[in-house]
Order: C-alpha cells, then structure tokens, then sequence
C-alpha cells in the first residue's frame, strides 16, 4: 500500500440545524496502516480509509510512517524501539486522532510509548499525548464515533477471533460484534473464542510447537462453528489461522473484519490464490 496522503474525506451535515449554525469540521485521522498490513494485505488500509471516510473524517497516511518498533521492544533492544517510536510519534502528533487496523500496534503506541520513552521527559510528554488520541479501528468506529459509520450488508455466517492484545491491552470486545450486527451479519460464536491463536509475534518463532498446538486447536474451533468466514482485527493473527486452515484442508475463508465491514470482501481471502 503507497503511503501517501490520501484526498477526500466526507463532511458531517445535520439537515435538521439552522441555516446559520456553523457546519461540522470533520477529524483529521491518520492511519496506522502496520507492517503486516502494508506487506502482505494492502485491502485492510483501504478498507479502513473506506470506513473511516464513511464516518466523516479526513483520512491521511503519513508517509514517514514505519514499523510500530513492537518486535524490537519485546525483543529487549530498547535503543531501536525509542529511535522508532520518536519518529512515529513525529510523525502522527499533528493530528486529531490515529487509527490503527491493529489491536497489537495500537496497543504499542497508546500503552508502550510512554514506557519506552520514559528516559527523555519531553518524548515521554509527547508520547503520552499521542496515546490519548490512539485508537484501534473498530474501537474508534463505536466508541468515538458513535456506530454512525454505514456498514455494508453482511450475508453469510462469520466466527470470530479475539486477538490478545485488542482484547486484554484495549478491552476490544464487543465492539467489532455491534458493527457486524448493525451489518445483519450472523455470527456464531466459537469455543474459547478469548484464547490465544498461537503466533504472538515472536512466539511463534521462538516456540513454534507450542505455537502450532495452539492453532491448531483454535482451527478446530472454528470449523465447529460451521462458519464460512473468521474474522479477527489482527493481521497477524489471521495469517496464521488462515495458514492452518489451509493445511488442514478446511473450507473456511479468513478475512480481517474491516474488509467486510466495507464491503471490500470481493477478493480473494488470505492464503486464498488470486
């Protein structure tokens, strides 16, 4: 995906106020797009631009965005995480808000930040600040703005997965269910749908048998389910149940839950061949 500042941006009307009343000024957001995302499923950042307009926000993408600096901070090297989270937040503090199709990156900017910049207090003060206007995509749909956004129809049965960070560092729950829900999507719920997929970034490296018994056990929960599709808001996550379902031979597409809250899900799904 370029990482260019994107143009449009629909502005907020309300038939109902008075001719003189001074019209809404629509946020300006910048999108997060993530690593994973921009190298590996470009469709997940348009369709958050496509959402994020629909809701009335002037949507950019800050060109001198990177990588969030997640794997070096788990990793101990604290020097690159601090020399990438100085630029990242260079980068995005001029803005109203910044979204992330990511409850792992998001959770990065808005609760490691401040931590790993905790040396130097300016960074820490700017950090912070960026943190108070962070937030993950489906959590900024209906939280902040409201469930306002259009969400196109969703026929078909979904399952979704929780991924560990939206869930535990954000409290990102119940709010991708509303927006399938406002869509008429019907969702079933797997078993132990809050557990662990088993990639965790570096984890799935670092252990990978334990890494693979645990997606394993979360592909069996999904084709319990009866599902056609899993939705997570987690690219990672879905890389790795996608690549388990297709080993397994299930017929279960994976696509990341804004794509079809968009509507965008006309494409192949991940690990589907185009």
């Amino acid at each position: 995906m370029r990482k260019a500042p994107l143009s449009g941006g629909m502005k907020l009307s309300d038939p109902s106020s008075e001719a003189t009343a001074a019209p809404s000024i629509p946020p300006r957001v910048a999108l997060f797009v993530t690593c994973l995302v921009d190298l590996f499923r470009p469709s997940v950042g348009f369709a958050a631009v496509k959402l994020l307009e629909q809701c009335g926000c002037v949507v950019e993408v800050p060109a001198a965005q990177t990588c969030c600096g997640q794997p070096a901070w788990n990793s101990g090297d604290r020097n690159t995480a601090a020399a990438i989270a100085r630029d990242v937040v260079a980068a995005f503090e001029g803005f109203d808000y910044v979204v992330a199709p990511s409850g792992s990156c998001a959770a990065t900017l808005i609760k490691d930040y401040p931590e790993i910049l905790a040396r130097d207090l300016e960074w820490k003060a700017r950090a912070v600040a960026l943190a108070a206007k962070t937030h993950e995509l489906v959590s900024f749909l209906t939280d902040v703005r409201g469930l306002e956004c259009p969400i196109a129809p969703l026929p078909g049965r979904y399952t979704y997965h929780d991924s560990c960070s939206g869930l535990r560092s954000l409290g990102v729950k119940q709010q991708p269910r509303d927006l399938l829900a406002a869509g008429g999507a019907e969702l079933v719920e797997m078993d132990d749908a809050e557990v662990c997929c088993g990639f965790g970034g570096t984890f799935c490296v670092k252990y990978p048998d334990v890494s693979n018994a645990m997606v394993e056990r979360k592909s069996e929960a999904i084709v319990k389910t009866g599902a056609e599709t899993i939705l997570a808001g987690d690219l990672g996550c879905l890389l790795n149940i996608a690549g388990k379902l297709k080993r397994q031979g299930a017929e279960v597409s994976a696509r990341h839950v804004a794509e079809v809250l968009a509507g965008a899900a006309d494409h192949p799904a991940i690990g589907e061949e185009s």
